[in-house]
């Protein structure tokens, strides 16, 4: 294998292990991933970030800061051209949305730890709406949401890197 064949079988390889691991977090949910530390970072973040703009959006700002920064992600990684790298970032937004369906299903049980005590985020949320009693529906929502986005982007991945498989071997090499 040459130089040029690398690349995109080590894209084909790694699209491969996030599906690989992306079928396991979904069959551990809740047991904990890699970037569950990067995610509670950001997530804690976006409660910083949206608090000034009101109650209800500051709750809800951990939840869309884990969401709106991977898909910052997908955008610059699409702008670049890089298909393969924004599929890797949107399985990064399918396993926030593992994270948030534990998150969204544990709001009238608030069984989960939460960083620092305070309120429950979905709790406050959904029983603001009067949706409290639906938080096990919103949490197979956001499970079942993951699995797609985890499934799309390890299928885009892998398309992608066989598309620049075939783009570098018709560039002939000088």
């Amino acid at each position: 294998m040459d130089v040029s064949e690398q690349g995109p079988t080590i894209r084909r390889v790694a699209s491969v292990a996030l599906a690989v691991y992306g079928v396991y977090l979904l069959a551990h949910i809740g047991e904990g991933s890699l970037l569950d530390g990067v995610d509670l970072g950001i997530h804690e973040t976006g409660h910083l970030v949206f608090g000034p703009f009101g109650e209800l959006i500051g709750f809800a700002g951990g939840t869309l800061f884990q969401l709106i920064m991977p898909a910052l992600f997908v955008g610059y990684f699409v702008r670049r051209g890089d298909q393969h790298a924004a599929s890797v970032a949107l399985w990064w937004i399918g396993q926030n949305c593992a994270n948030i369906s534990i998150y969204a299903a544990d709001a009238r049980a608030q069984e989960l730890p939460l960083v620092g005590g305070g309120e429950h985020d979905w709790a406050y949320m959904l029983g603001r709406f009067g949706w409290l009693s639906h938080d096990q529906g919103v949490g197979r929502f956001f499970h079942s949401l993951a699995i797609l986005l985890m499934l799309g982007a390890t299928v885009w991945g892998f398309v992608a890197a066989s598309k620049s498989c075939t783009v570098e071997q018709a560039v002939p090499q000088t």
